[in-house]
């Protein structure tokens, strides 16, 4: 009896897992997308895990080329490629991306390619590993959105507070001497003296008004969160809605306000805030534009955002102008407000509404040919905001 105990316990030390064993270790790993390619970089065999993430099921997936899994913009790039020089190179390849699933849409992973060698020492192809971390990932940009936004929040109150300290403390005071100055002298007075002062006084006064409208809606981006009320729009029409208010002042100078913006172009966004966006920049761009002058608004998608431009013929800008153009700084503002009646602050506040609605702004110009302006929203609701495109490393033990 002995004996045969022992002998079981040698057959037990000296089995070897099949090929079928390993197989239905790999298959049990649902959280993980693991598959192999052959030497021309073409998908030969796929895990049940991997029909999991990326939606294909084996019969669809096999024979198709490594390309399948990664965005547009990473094919561009040549990402796959680079990953399959990187393994053979150093033994493989690592990094954390956005790969794309049969129903187009993304989900975020670390991954790991490395060859796939023989057991005599020969070249078969290719392992790529995938784990899902998009859930992660989520975290990882809640956390970073929040304490972008108690930044965001620090930099608007201090700005606010150097404004308001700043370029309206000062000319309320002028506009207080001025009054003072009237009541004391007013029965000596001439009255075309008296007439000039009190139009001095409704213009510095109307300024200040302006100025404080622009301060209440920037202030709204930050502190009135229940009013904001995203929602899709069609562009086109809020554009018309921008030249309808504008046409009668371009038309003083003889600019013609041209969009040639598809009907159905839409963007996920605040209606107010939208609108409110467009007539800053066309405003702005109507301000620096001579006479006889065109602006023409173009708009086209790319992946998951509208692209819009706001093109102007105007005078364009210097390189130091356009660096400072979206930073409150006090000099900045306080020339603006005396040249461009608000416009610092206005696109401020459109650079604001824009990043309230996952949106970003830039600028295009060169001096004495005008200016681009371009800015860019969702096209659908976000799922999540990224707010850095500064890469996240994950722990590849993670």
């Amino acid at each position: 009896m002995k004996k045969d105990q022992d002998s079981s316990k040698t057959l037990k030390s000296k089995y070897v897992p099949t090929a079928e064993f390993y197989s239905q270790v790999i298959d049990s790993l649902q959280d993980y997308s693991i598959f192999t390619l052959d030497e021309d970089l073409l998908i030969n065999s796929w895990s049940s895990g991997s029909s999991t993430i990326f939606g294909y099921e084996t019969d669809e997936i096999i024979g198709k080329p490594f390309d399948i899994i990664f965005t547009a913009e990473d094919i561009q790039n040549g990402i796959p490629k680079m990953e399959i020089d990187k393994a053979l190179k150093e033994g493989r390849a690592t990094d954390n991306r956005w790969h794309i699933c049969k129903d187009k849409s993304t989900f975020y992973a670390y991954g790991l390619v490395f060859p796939l060698i023989g057991i005599d020492g020969e070249r078969m192809g290719f392992v790529k590993i995938l784990r899902d971390l998009t859930e992660r990932k989520k975290s990882e940009d809640a956390i970073k959105k929040y304490v972008k936004e108690l930044e965001d929040l620090n930099t608007h109150k201090e700005s606010v507070l150097a404004i308001l300290s700043h370029d309206l403390r000062s000319p309320l005071a002028g506009i207080i001497g001025t009054a003072e100055y009237l009541k004391s002298n007013f029965e000596r007075m001439k009255p075309g003296v008296v007439k000039e002062m009190l139009d001095l006084l409704h213009k510095s006064s109307k300024d200040e008004l302006d100025m404080l409208d622009y301060l209440v809606e920037w202030a709204r981006i930050k502190y009135a969160a229940d009013v904001f009320a995203p929602t899709k729009i069609k562009l086109a029409k809020y554009i018309q809605k921008v030249f309808d208010t504008l046409n009668e002042t371009a038309s003083l100078n003889s600019i013609d306000l041209h969009h040639e913006v598809d009907e159905n172009a839409t963007v996920f966004a605040d209606g107010k805030m939208l609108f409110s966006i467009i007539q800053n920049i066309v405003s702005n761009a109507v301000k620096h534009t001579p006479d006889g002058g065109k602006i023409t608004i173009t708009a086209k998608s790319k992946e998951d955002k509208m692209i819009v431009q706001i093109k102007d013929t105007g005078i364009g800008m210097s390189k130091e102008i356009k660096e400072r153009l979206f930073t409150p700084q006090i000099k900045t503002l306080s020339k603006a407000r005396k040249e461009n009646k608000g416009a610092g602050i206005g696109l401020l506040l459109v650079k604001g509404f824009l990043e309230k609605n996952d949106g970003e702004i830039w600028v295009e110009s060169v001096e004495g040919k005008g200016s681009s302006f371009y800015f860019a929203l969702p096209i659908e609701k976000p799922l999540y905001k990224i707010d850095s495109a500064d890469k996240i490393e994950f722990d590849e033990n993670a």
